[in-house]
């Protein structure tokens, strides 16, 4: 299938169990709403997740005139991750059609989601970038057992949407499984990235106009 591998970050340092708490929260809070209903539970997890990579790399472009110095390439790569996880919301808005009142809750979501983590960012952009990573962690177990339950029959697997097949140039006979196969294949670069983010403020490893 991929080179997959699910992986987790065990916390050692305060700020780590600060940030794992954090998306324990935000696991919390999906939970609550959707539970194992997966395709609408991956409208709200793509609704959050394209936050971080848009808020990070607005404050790093910020960073990076304010100091007129080069940003070595990480404005451009979190727009690439916020853009992707943007893709993989209209994916999802295809294939578990929310209802308005469903689209008015991932709007209040994301809304608050944007104030709190550019909070976040602004008191710690290391702990900011262990959270999501913390949180692609959670990502790529919710599509792997999304996955597990297609293979196991509990859940359909229908043919996967023109959005999907043209973005990730897929046969036109596509399943959906093959789509969230893609989709968590990308959530797993984001977790990795986002960790070895965090790891570069850990070890003061930033590029110039970070340090």
């Amino acid at each position: 299938m991929s080179d997959f591998e699910l992986k987790h970050k065990t916390a050692s340092k305060l700020s780590e169990h600060v940030a794992y708490k954090i998306t324990q929260c935000l696991k919390f809070l999906l939970n609550i709403f959707y539970g194992t209903k997966y395709a609408k539970r991956a409208v709200i997890l793509e609704t959050i997740a394209a936050v971080p990579g848009m808020v990070a790399g607005m404050f790093n472009h910020l960073k990076a005139l304010r100091r007129m110095k080069d940003d070595e390439g990480w404005i451009r790569e979190l727009l690439d991750e916020a853009e992707n996880e943007r893709m993989h919301l209209m994916i999802f808005l295809e294939v578990a059609k929310p209802s308005w009142v469903e689209r008015a809750l991932v709007l209040l979501g994301q809304g608050a989601f944007i104030i709190v983590f550019s909070l976040i960012y602004l008191l710690s952009s290391k702990i900011a970038h262990r959270v999501v990573g913390y949180f692609e962690e959670e990502a790529c177990k919710s599509y792997t057992e999304y996955l597990d339950k297609i293979d196991a029959g509990e859940v359909e697997d229908g043919g996967a949407p023109k959005i999907a097949i043209k973005y990730y140039k897929l046969p036109l006979d596509a399943s959906l499984r093959d789509v969230i196969v893609k989709i968590r294949e990308d959530e797993s670069k984001h977790r990795d990235r986002n960790h070895s983010f965090a790891d570069a403020y850990e070890s003061n490893n930033l590029p110039a106009h970070q340090s």
